[in-house]
């Protein structure tokens, strides 16, 4: 969620940033509202969740700025960014000479964030080892830097926690550690997603273009009532962050002094005129990933150019993501190689391909769709399956 002043800026990593009171006026709002002045007035460990692009990060800052700590830093580290091998020297720190590399001893964020904040987003995606470390952290404050034979430091950091993923879930699936959870979740507050605020979509669109107008030294311009329509009307599966990267993106693009519904980015229009089709009597409601991956296969736009940035602004979700690859893999009977086909990849992007899934833990096996009845992709012989998979 953003906060709402006179005066309005840009962070370097694009929040926008002001004083006083959250936009909108709805019960939901007032209710979270409500949940960060509470959060604000104890050092408990907070636990935000909420669907990707929600804000939790802002709602972390408001947290931190209105606590007793808000004269020092707030340190945020996004757990699925760094790698887990990183991730352990990122928090904890190293000593010199602990491995390749570690030329100098160097203390780690949760040092740095002493007698402040740390905000953990995604801590659903970090491995049971790493869950262990930050337990014992958790537990007695300690640092232990990686290759030390004593405690560095006792710190007294509070923890804010995000995660988009279902930890209840991950816990019976045995991915996430039930006292780890408990530990968190002392105040659990839930972000609603904005699709469930359409009555404050309006204000958030003009928030942002007034932000962005200043921002970019450009007059604000007007809405079409088409284009106003077409924007409210839309799910917004990417929530704040999306509608806040689809402003800017018109502000910046934007020729004449009104943005006419054309003008809308491509997923606006298309998905909006999609999500719910009519067929034989029977609605059917599409997934974001069906929209994708027929934006791939049916248009012929390409995975770099129709998913990849989406993904990497956080406009959609892993499960997503996992969700079109596994619509590739049964499509081509498990074989990575036609996947790049029907996403119109060239081959030689197989290596990059494969190693991005990877990085970010959506890599699908490919084994399971080997028995499965499939078409071939786009006509491609079976021969061809066997020759490429």
């Amino acid at each position: 969620m953003f906060k709402r002043g006179a005066k309005h800026s840009l962070s370097e990593r694009g929040a926008l940033v002001s004083a006083e009171t959250l936009i909108g006026t709805s019960q939901v709002t007032r209710h979270l509202e409500s949940e960060i002045n509470d959060a604000a007035g104890s050092d408990a460990k907070v636990l935000l969740t909420g669907e990707s692009g929600v804000g939790k990060e802002v709602v972390a800052r408001l947290i931190h700025q209105q606590s007793r700590r808000r004269n020092v830093k707030l340190v945020a580290l996004n757990c699925a960014a760094v790698p887990d091998s990183l991730l352990e020297s990122e928090l904890f720190g190293h000593v010199r000479g602990s491995f390749t590399g570690a030329y100098r001893d160097k203390p780690g964020l949760l040092e740095l964030a002493n007698s402040g904040t740390i905000f953990l987003d995604e801590i659903g995606e970090t491995s049971l080892r790493m869950q262990a470390l930050m337990l014992r952290f958790l537990e007695n404050g300690e640092i232990w830097r990686i290759g030390a034979d004593r405690v560095q430091a006792t710190t007294d950091v509070r923890v804010i926690a995000a995660t988009n993923r279902d930890l209840a879930e991950r816990i019976e699936q045995r991915e996430f550690r039930a006292d780890l959870y408990y530990r968190l979740n002392v105040l659990h507050i839930k972000i609603p997603p904005l699709r469930e605020r359409r009555d404050e979509i309006p204000l958030f669109l003009d928030h942002f273009m007034r932000a962005y107008s200043e921002r970019h030294v450009s007059p604000m311009p007007e809405l079409t009532s088409a284009a106003r329509a077409a924007l409210l009307a839309y799910d917004w599966p990417g929530n704040i962050r999306e509608l806040k990267n689809v402003v800017e993106r018109l502000i910046v693009r934007r020729h004449t002094s009104a943005i006419e519904e054309n003008e809308l980015p491509a997923e606006v229009l298309g998905l909006t005129r999609q999500r719910v089709v009519v067929r034989q009597d029977a609605v059917v409601v599409r997934s974001r990933a069906d929209e994708l991956y027929d934006k791939m296969v049916v248009e012929g736009e390409s995975f770099w150019s129709a998913v990849h940035p989406l993904f990497t602004a956080r406009d959609m979700t892993r499960d997503d993501m996992r969700a079109i690859i596994t619509r590739g893999l049964t499509q081509t009977r498990g074989s990575y190689r036609l996947v790049l086909q029907l996403f119109n990849m060239p081959a030689e992007d197989y290596k990059a391909f494969l190693n991005f899934l990877r990085k970010h833990q959506c890599h699908v096996p490919f084994f399971q769709f080997r028995c499965l009845s499939a078409q071939p992709a786009r006509g491609e012989a079976t021969a061809a399956q066997a020759r490429l998979g």
